[in-house]
């Protein structure tokens, strides 16, 4: 019988149980060798269920001594939770007039709307040209500057950094 994990791997039925036994003695956690003798197993196939479990981010295997002797003690993971933030300036983005332009939808590339031709987005780019040349021209963290290619009708954008 197999069962979802929380790390989205399978579980044997071997693993479940163990699970439950680790997770019933709470914080105190439960040594190797009493595990494997509670599940009825040797100590060799107890040591390679323990190293599963750990090797799935199920369980905390931690060295101790116990009456004089070297083992582990087991106790369940706590789950770790991470929080990402990003935190976007999106400034720069809305003064591009392409998202305010009512024919954004059937602009493309060698279209009737081209923005290769485009005079809003051209007037556009010589605005930031212009501000890069005057020395305030960084929005965010881009620089824009057009340059044009060896047709004249043909306009190349192009990030500076």
């Amino acid at each position: 019988m197999l069962r979802g994990s929380q790390s989205g791997s399978k579980l044997s039925e071997l693993e479940s149980k163990a699970l439950e036994v680790i997770k019933s003695r709470g914080e105190q956690g439960i040594y190797q060798h009493e595990l494997w003798k509670l599940l009825g197993i040797d100590s060799r196939e107890g040591s390679r269920l323990a190293i599963r479990l750990l090797k799935k981010g199920l369980i905390v295997r931690e060295p101790v001594v116990h009456e004089g002797r070297r083992t582990y003690k087991l106790m369940l993971a706590k789950p770790t939770t991470t929080t990402l933030k990003v935190e976007v300036n999106l400034d720069f983005v809305i003064t591009i007039p392409c998202f305010t332009c009512s024919n954004l939808e059937r602009c493309h590339p060698g279209g009737f709307y081209d923005p290769v031709n485009c005079p809003k987005l051209n007037h556009w780019l010589d605005s930031l040209l212009q501000a890069s040349a005057n020395g305030n021209g960084e929005i965010g963290t881009v620089k824009a500057a057009r340059t044009t290619s060896l047709t004249p009708s043909k306009t190349k954008v192009k990030k500076l950094r």
